[in-house]
């Protein structure tokens, strides 16, 4: 498992483009057949992909963790956004549909994945944080993700966010995760931006064509930079940075958070005219 360590906004200004893609970018973790994660030291993050074609994946823990078991003292979210897929949780097997997410809680010692069909495999997005709690699992289907509309199509960001991990649904320790998706026709997303240092943010960017590209923007207000954005790339978000992104063509993309508090709300507003 890659270790990443994250870049402070006094060495920021001066990363070059491939440094900030070597710091804040997430690539290569999908992988048919496989399962890959990266371990982030920003707020002890894990994230990647499992991507069952064939056999079950199982969930392995690393030496990094230090744990006897990955969730020993961790929790999972699990969104699927391939095919038909299934979970399989210390026995307990979760029917997982496209854009349904399992929420696995803190204890859970034995975890694997699996695909329905090999032509169309399920492929699991992962994200981990600790959790000093336990909550017991949960599965959300997309339709129990409390759908917002959000946005107009005058300033091109018309979307619908899913939550599936928050408050007020599937409980956690601290992680929260959802979902986004761009009306056709509108580009923009989290515009405009904001900053939250309770919770360092991560989004993962999937339904991106393979000739499209997401720009991501990212940093200080007064000192933003942008990352180029393939499909099913992940990209880190401290607190100090705000994170936004416009495509070529619509796209989704999940959106996770751990932290100090899981208020969805708490952010600090950036507004446009303050960019640079």
């Amino acid at each position: 498992m890659k270790t990443v360590l994250m870049a402070d906004p006094v060495r920021y200004p001066r990363m070059t483009t491939e440094e900030l893609r070597a710091t804040f970018l997430l690539d290569g973790l999908y992988e048919p057949g496989k399962l890959h994660l990266n371990y982030v030291d920003l707020d002890r993050t894990v994230v990647g992909f499992a991507a069952p074609v064939g056999a079950p994946v199982a969930l392995p823990t690393y030496p990094e963790l230090r744990a006897s078991f990955f969730t020993e003292r961790r929790e999972l979210g699990a969104l699927n956004i391939g095919g038909s897929g299934s979970i399989s949780v210390d026995g307990r097997s979760y029917d997982v549909q496209n854009l349904d997410c399992l929420y696995i809680g803190r204890g859970s010692r034995d975890v694997s994945f699996a695909a329905k069909d090999k032509g169309a495999p399920a492929i699991f997005y992962l994200l981990s944080y600790p959790a000093h709690v336990e909550f017991p699992a949960v599965l959300v289907r997309k339709a129990e993700a409390s759908p917002t509309e959000i946005g107009s199509v005058e300033t091109c960001n018309k979307r619908t966010i899913y939550k599936y991990i928050h408050l007020q649904g599937a409980r956690s320790c601290q992680l929260v995760m959802g979902v986004t998706h761009l009306a056709p026709g509108s580009n923009w997303n989290t515009m405009p931006p904001h900053t939250h240092m309770r919770r360092s943010e991560i989004y993962m960017y999937f339904n991106v064509a393979a000739d499209a590209r997401v720009m991501h923007f990212m940093g200080p207000p007064a000192e933003t930079r942008h990352i180029v954005m393939q499909d099913k790339e992940i990209v880190v978000s401290p607190g100090w940075s705000i994170h936004a992104g416009v495509g070529t063509r619509a796209y989704s993309f999940c959106w996770g958070m751990g932290g100090e508090n899981q208020d969805y709300a708490d952010m600090d507003p950036a507004p446009v005219e303050t960019l640079r």
